[in-house]
């Protein structure tokens, strides 16, 4: 157990931004919450997974709905606690600690805010290693567990109660009601004991961000930028794929989500070459010159080529100069029913799933 301020968030929020695979909502506006958060309230007690009792009770507190939206609707900052709040009441009971449902931009941080105001300990664990566009895509799906039920609230003070027959109803519904509340909302869900974090999540998670995150904040430590890019590769097993501008970005929002696509050409030692990256909130897939190199779940980040700062897919823009990145995802994502849930059919590309280093491998490297 360990108490984490302002400068562990700052980190873990660079992390969960690479973490995020160009989605999980905007960071910025979640740092500035939990931050806000922290200075108010102190400092937040972070808990090993394995510290918890095994009848702990948790829940965890996130945003759902466009990223682009929440950086453009701001909660007004009582949605939280309101809807955490509500789940309290409907279960009749007293929540002992709060965990992020992904890794990636504001939903790593939201759960942060919960814990501050509620003055309960925030768990080192989450429920996909990254983050992905839909709710019901969770190491704790996975693993048979139901994420209702859940309440959901907005900036106006709405709140809803979902309690669904399974985890893809609460992402059909949620999605819907989301949409009527501007595309942007905020819920509390996803009800499990101390065991069942221990058991069936992805441990460690919010430390791995923080690890990252001051890697890159202190690159300048490094003999050079070329040094500090192995060292990231180093430390989340991940690859360079592409040095690239951004030449083209087609974007759009629907049904409570951002869809697009973003085209790069080469740059350096990938000079002619063309990379393409279509994204649901997250990159899902990524070709280069029309041949697949990575796909969900395996990770698709792209940071800045002069600084390694994480962008995510709302920050881009025509002649951002980047690296694509390719990191592998947690190995529970890599079984049969995994892949069912987040592989790249489940998006609708008529293509299998290989993991990302059997691809490179296959294509002879990078």
């Amino acid at each position: 157990m360990r108490f984490i301020g302002v400068k562990e968030i700052k980190n873990i929020a660079v992390g969960a931004a690479l973490l995020g695979a160009g989605g999980g909502g905007n960071a910025y506006v979640g740092t500035l919450m939990a931050i806000s958060a922290v200075r108010k309230h102190g400092p937040i007690k972070l808990l090993d997974p394995d510290e918890l009792a095994d009848d702990a009770f948790c829940v965890c507190s996130s945003h759902i709905g466009a990223p682009a939206v929440s950086a453009e609707k701001f909660p007004n900052g009582n949605e939280l606690i309101t809807s955490f709040k509500k789940i309290q009441a409907v279960l009749g009971k007293h929540v002992d600690a709060t965990f992020p449902i992904e890794i990636g931009g504001m939903n790593s941080m939201l759960p942060m805010v919960v814990a501050a105001k509620a003055n309960i300990p925030l768990v080192d664990v989450d429920a996909m290693g990254r983050a992905f566009p839909e709710i019901q895509m969770s190491t704790f799906v996975l693993a048979g567990h139901p994420i209702t039920p859940i309440v959901m609230a907005d900036e106006r003070g709405n709140t809803t109660l979902l309690d669904t027959i399974d985890a893809y109803w609460a992402e059909k519904l949620g999605r819907a009601i989301t949409v009527k509340m501007g595309a942007s909302a905020f819920m509390t869900s996803t009800p499990l004991t101390g065991l069942d974090l221990k058991r069936d999540g992805v441990k460690h998670s919010l430390s791995f961000c923080e690890q990252i995150g001051n890697l890159i904040t202190n690159i300048n430590k490094f003999t050079s930028l070329a040094e500090g890019l192995e060292k990231l590769l180093a430390l989340t097993h991940g690859y360079q794929l592409l040095k690239a501008k951004v030449v083209d970005i087609q974007h759009t929002t629907k049904d409570g989500f951002n869809y697009g696509t973003v085209k790069l050409n080469g740059l350096d030692h990938d000079n002619g070459r063309v990379g393409t990256i279509d994204f649901q909130n997250e990159n899902i897939i990524f070709k280069i010159d029309d041949q697949v190199r990575t796909t969900a779940p395996d990770l698709i980040s792209l940071v800045d080529s002069d600084t390694l700062i994480p962008i995510t897919n709302e920050e881009l823009s025509y002649g951002k100069r980047v690296y694509v990145l390719g990191l592998p995802c947690d190995v529970k994502w890599r079984t049969p029913d995994g892949i069912k849930l987040v592989g790249p059919r489940y998006f609708k590309y008529n293509v299998d799933y290989v993991p990302l280093e059997e691809l490179i491998s296959m294509k002879g490297g990078i």
